[in-house]
C-alpha cells in the first residue's frame, strides 16, 4: 500500500468479504431452525406467529428483522489511527516494519508498543482526527450490513452490542497497530480501547456523540468511575447531566462500574470478603468473584474515570 487510501480500500475490501460469510452461514442456521427447530411456546406468546400459522423461526412474527453483533470499534479506529499517523503521515515507521512488530507481538520492542500507546490519537477523547475515523469505519460497516436480505423476508442491521464476545474475539486476534498486545479483549461495544479514553468522561461522551447510533440496532458503551468521583451532591448532579447530554446526542445505552481497580484486585485476592460485590459486564450484572480470570481482568482494565 502506497497511502492511507489504499490501505483503507483493502480493509472495507476484507470487511464486506467477512460479513457476506457471516450471512452466508447464518442463514443456512436459520432455514435449519426454521424447519427443524420450532419454538412452540415462544411462537405462542410473540405477536402475529399464530396468525400467519408460522413458526417464531420461520418468519410468523410481525417482526422479522436480524442484527448482526459488532464490537472492537474501539481497536480498529485507535489502529488505523495508528497506522494512518505513524505510517502514511510521519513515516516513523514503514508498513512492512509494524507488520513485523505486530507479528511478534512486540517481542524485544516495549518501546514501540509504548510509543504507539501513548503517541497516537485515540477515539474516546473528543479527537476528531481519531474520531473522524471511527465515523468512517461505521459507516463502511453500516453500509456493508444493512439491507442484505435474511431468510424471513425482512433484513439485516448492525447493532454495538458486544455483551462478553469482545474477551473472546481479542483471545483469537494478534497484536494491534495501536499497541494491544496478542490475545488480550478488543474493546467493546462502542467503547473506547482499553486505557484510550484520556480526557474525562465528557470527551468520551462528545466522541460517540459522532456516532450516528441511531442507524444501529442498539449500541452499548461501558464507563468505569471511581467512587470518589459520584460523592456528594455535586458528584451525582454532575453525573446526571453526564447522562442526560449522552442521550441528548441520539446515544442509546451506557451503563457504569463505580469501584476502583484496588477493590477488584482485593476482591480476586480474597474472595469471601466480597461475595456481594456486583459489577456490570455488559448487557448484564454478574458476581465481581463469580467471573472467571478473563472477564475480572478485562473490567479492572478498564479505564478509571477520576473527574468529570
Amino acid at each position: 500500500f502506497t497511502s492511507f487510501e489504499d490501505l483503507y480500500d483493502a480493509f472495507e475490501k476484507q470487511l464486506e468479504y467477512i460479513v457476506d460469510v457471516k450471512i452466508k452461514v447464518n442463514n443456512i442456521i436459520e432455514k435449519m431452525y426454521g424447519k427443524e427447530v420450532p419454538a412452540t411456546f415462544l411462537s405462542v406468546v410473540i405477536q402475529d406467529c399464530i396468525k400467519n400459522g408460522k413458526d417464531y423461526y420461520n418468519g410468523g412474527p410481525r417482526y422479522n428483522t436480524n442484527y448482526i453483533q459488532c464490537c472492537g470499534i474501539g481497536t480498529i479506529t485507535d489502529s488505523l489511527s495508528a497506522i494512518k499517523k505513524h505510517v502514511f503521515q510521519e513515516g516513523k515507521f514503514s508498513l512492512p516494519e509494524l507488520n513485523g512488530f505486530l507479528l511478534s507481538n512486540f517481542k524485544d520492542r516495549e518501546d514501540v508498543r509504548q510509543f504507539l500507546f501513548n503517541h497516537t490519537p485515540f477515539y474516546g477523547n473528543d479527537d476528531d482526527y481519531a474520531d473522524s475515523i471511527m465515523q468512517r469505519v461505521f459507516a463502511s460497516l453500516n453500509r456493508t450490513i444493512e439491507g442484505k436480505p435474511n431468510t424471513k423476508g425482512s433484513q439485516y442491521y448492525l447493532n454495538m452490542l458486544s455483551t462478553t464476545c469482545h474477551i473472546y474475539f481479542g483471545k483469537k486476534l494478534g497484536a494491534s497497530a495501536n499497541g494491544r498486545l496478542a490475545g488480550m479483549p478488543e474493546s467493546d461495544g462502542t467503547s473506547p480501547d482499553h486505557g484510550a479514553d484520556r480526557n474525562g468522561p465528557t470527551a468520551v461522551v462528545k466522541s460517540l456523540g459522532k456516532m450516528d447510533q441511531i442507524k444501529t440496532g442498539g449500541t452499548l458503551l461501558n464507563q468505569k468511575f471511581l467512587p470518589s468521583v459520584l460523592q456528594g451532591e455535586e458528584g451525582i448532579r454532575k453525573f446526571m447531566n453526564l447522562i442526560r447530554t449522552y442521550f441528548k446526542f441520539n446515544g442509546h445505552h451506557v451503563q457504569f462500574n463505580v469501584v476502583g481497580a484496588d477493590t477488584l484486585r482485593d476482591a480476586q485476592a480474597n474472595p469471601q470478603n466480597y461475595r456481594d460485590l456486583l459489577v456490570r459486564v455488559a448487557g448484564y450484572s454478574d458476581y465481581f468473584v463469580d467471573l472467571d480470570r478473563d472477564h475480572q481482568e478485562e473490567i479492572i482494565a478498564r479505564s478509571e474515570q477520576m473527574q468529570f
